[in-house]
């Protein structure tokens, strides 16, 4: 009777730990989050790179990618299933960054990684607000949102000192990725035994890609931020097309971007199979 005891305490506090792990309805709401993330970056992609081949495409308006849907048959019904599903992206990035379920701890490193997801969650919880008005066919705003929000920062207290360390920690987030992408850590995030060697074999190379070509993004934009802590000026702020956008200005710029372009289409592709495969336990991967 005594040997019953222990199993059945274990057995409770694997059952604890297991419900404490998994929020199912959390991590359904993640995963379409990802999904519905992936899709827009391959719309993204899709109109850089029609701009950098001269066929149309707008990477000027911070939504373009999104505006474009409200034209076409059902793209009003996409637009709002892009909403719930980016909202569901944020709320997962704000779990990371402040529960700390990828365990980066307190140290200068992890705060920098943390602080990209909270800069993550604002850049995604603005494309969702305007999926939702573009479904409405209310429109977008006059300026860009990132303009707006910096704006809004400058006029508070240390608002300066805030906007930069969300431009420090989204660059240290892009360097995250890269050297993650780089040692193809991101395979250790998916659950391998569920995916044939096909589906392991374009999670690879898209993720390999893909992050490479967000992680310099995202370092744009980061790049921006510090420009606006520094100028105090809204004006310089960029969210992701305007970073896009301002590529295309460089030299050897056209080229640029479309090399970009392909790899946010190929990170668009990770990103459905990352939302399908990826662990999301609210502590150490098993």
């Amino acid at each position: 009777m005594a040997k019953k005891t222990p199993s059945k305490q274990e057995t409770k506090q694997k059952a604890s730990e297991a419900k404490k792990e998994s929020k199912p309805w959390i991590r359904r709401f993640g995963r379409f989050g990802y999904m519905s993330q992936g899709f827009v970056y391959i719309l993204i992609g899709v109109l850089a790179f029609m701009t950098a081949i001269g066929v149309g495409g707008d990477t000027e308006d911070t939504n373009g990618a999104l505006q474009s849907l409200a034209g076409i048959p059902f793209g009003e019904v996409v637009l709002w299933l892009v909403a719930i599903g980016l909202i569901g992206y944020v709320v997962w990035m704000l779990i990371r960054a402040f529960i700390d379920t990828g365990n980066f701890g307190h140290g200068i490193k992890g705060l920098l990684i943390r602080g990209g997801f909270i800069g993550s969650a604002l850049i995604y919880a603005s494309l969702a607000f305007n999926a939702g008005k573009f479904a409405t066919h209310a429109g977008g705003s006059g300026g860009s949102d990132e303009q707006t929000y910096s704006q809004l920062l400058l006029s508070q207290p240390f608002g300066q000192w805030m906007i930069g360390a969300v431009g420090a920690g989204i660059i240290g987030y892009a360097f995250f990725e890269a050297y993650k992408a780089i040692k193809e850590l991101f395979m250790k995030e998916f659950k391998a035994g569920e995916m044939n060697k096909h589906e392991l074999n374009i999670a690879r190379t898209s993720g390999k890609i893909g992050l490479l070509a967000r992680a310099f993004v995202f370092a744009v934009v980061g790049f921006f931020l510090i420009q606006t802590a520094i100028s105090a000026d809204a004006d310089e702020t960029e969210g992701i097309d305007g970073a896009l956008f301002e590529l295309s200005q460089q030299p050897f710029g056209q080229w640029i971007l479309g090399i970009v372009a392909l790899g946010l289409i190929l990170f668009g592709v990770y990103g459905i199979i990352y939302g399908r495969y990826v662990h999301m336990n609210f502590g150490k991967h098993k």
